[in-house]
């Protein structure tokens, strides 16, 4: 699955093009390397996304083209947040 519609199914990010948009300004990164929205998600893969002030790190564990809002957090663990502070 790609980067971009993982973000979005997953709700990591409310929409597709902003996920593209974040992944096309360089702050995705997929096992410490910068990716492109077009990236293909393997299951194990950790996604560290750059928000503004904030840093989160997440593991793929499931990939599924789409599911309820409810399920959504069932599809990654969270494993590091972190608040940038000056």
């Amino acid at each position: 699955m790609r980067l971009d519609k993982f973000l979005k199914v997953s709700r990591i990010i409310k929409r597709r093009t902003l996920s593209k948009e974040i992944a096309e300004a360089s702050r995705v990164k997929v096992n410490d390397k910068i990716v492109k929205p077009s990236y293909k998600l393997k299951v194990g893969d950790i996604i560290e996304i750059q928000f503004g002030r904030s840093i989160l790190k997440v593991r793929v564990k499931d990939l599924r083209p789409h599911v309820l809002k409810d399920e959504a957090s069932e599809l990654y663990d969270v494993i590091e947040e972190i608040k940038v502070e000056d």
